[in-house]
């Protein structure tokens, strides 16, 4: 019998299964041309809206499905797979900015932001990471100031997915003192908000069709309704308590990857031939893929039990930092050593496998550098 995920249901399967339809056949097609123009057109976001695929865990009161977190892994392990050119850009808007705010906004925020979402018509970004401060939160220095009923922001965000295109940027800011007492999240609506500007579109050495950018702020105001919680200084927390699904998203993401390397590099190696016989039946080629089909084995059964954990509500930050780590690393290895198996071709772009390549090494550093992975597992022992 062939492996299934344990959070697997009929009713899921029905999604899938008309959800893998649709991306092969509407949106794959056009992925080569994202990949050349450095962007997503926005008729995809639609597109993936009226199919469902959007916030699909969110409350049906606010547009979305109403699944359980099992929805959203499953668009990510389809999306990774069929179309990987839209992973990041919705895993961001759909599987992380959205939770944000169902889980910390107020009644007004979820009903206002949440349903434009769903549908596609509004994109999310999360903005952290600044020029000086990357997996270091409490070093942020963008800074949100009190003027009456509205905050002052000023800063400067980078690396930022979906930073061109975004209509709700949910601002890391400091609201409050040194440290991680005085970080809040701000929503700022990017539409006709003055000071506030996209910098270049970031030239990266994979993921093209990724719009990661720089985000400039300055004096930007915003309403004071826009804090995302009660009050200010919680945004720290609100930061720590969501780092465990963003780094199983991460996971999730490595895990597919690691599939499809696995299964398009056997089946190369069963066409290629070399002194007369395909690949395949070189022992070297064999055992390569036995036991990088292995390792993808092991990190789908690891991950599918951290998304049962995290449906659970019972994932914690050390085993999220081990699949981070551990998935992330195992698929730059492993579509390593599927590029080598093809040769020459590997190296060429029109195959699929070296695009994987390049694209599979940031995984390693976003989401929180592996190193940072590994420490926060050895504060454990």
């Amino acid at each position: 019998m062939p492996y299934r995920s344990p959070w697997m249901t009929e009713e899921l399967d029905a999604f899938r299964d008309q959800f893998r339809k649709f991306l092969t056949k509407d949106l794959a097609p056009q992925a080569e041309t994202w990949r050349k123009q450095r962007l997503v057109d926005r008729s995809a976001w639609l597109a993936l809206g009226n199919m469902g695929a959007l916030l699909p865990s969110i409350p049906e009161s606010y547009g979305g499905l109403g699944g359980s977190i099992a929805y959203d892994a499953a668009v990510i392990e389809d999306i990774e797979r069929i179309v990987p050119e839209l992973t990041n850009g919705v895993t961001v808007s759909s599987g992380i900015v959205a939770h944000y705010i169902e889980r910390y906004g107020s009644e007004a925020q979820k009903q206002c932001w949440l349903p434009g979402m769903a549908r596609g018509e509004l994109i999310g970004a999360i903005a952290m990471t600044e020029p000086g401060t990357g997996s270091d939160l409490q070093s942020v220095r963008t800074s949100a100031r009190c003027e009456g009923d509205n905050y002052v922001i000023n800063g400067q965000k980078t690396f930022i997915t979906n930073g061109q295109t975004c209509d709700l940027v949910i601002v890391v800011a400091r609201t409050g003192g040194a440290g991680a007492k005085g970080l809040s999240l701000i929503v700022v609506e990017t539409a006709g908000a003055k000071g506030f500007r996209r910098g270049r579109k970031l030239d990266k050495i994979g993921l093209p069709a990724a719009d990661t950018s720089e985000l400039f702020f300055e004096n930007v105001i915003v309403p004071r309704e826009n804090l995302l919680g009660p009050e200010e200084g919680q945004g720290f927390i609100q930061l720590m308590q969501q780092l465990a699904w963003e780094r199983l998203i991460i996971a999730i993401g490595a895990v597919s990857s690691m599939e499809r390397a696995v299964e398009l590099t056997a089946g190369y190696t069963k066409e290629r031939k070399a002194f007369g016989k395909a690949l395949l039946d070189f022992q070297n080629t064999a055992f390569t893929l036995a036991e990088r089909k292995t390792e993808a084995t092991v990190a789908r059964v690891f991950v599918d039990y951290c998304i049962g954990q995290m449906i659970a509500g019972d994932l914690d930050a050390v085993t999220a930092s081990m699949a981070k780590w551990w998935c992330s690393q195992k698929q730059v290895e492993t579509i390593d050593e599927c590029l080598q198996l093809h040769g020459g071709y590997g190296y060429m772009e029109e195959y699929p496998i070296s695009r994987m390549f390049v694209d599979a090494r940031v995984q390693k550093i976003y989401g929180g550098a592996n190193e940072i992975m590994k420490l926060l597992i050895a504060r454990s022992l």
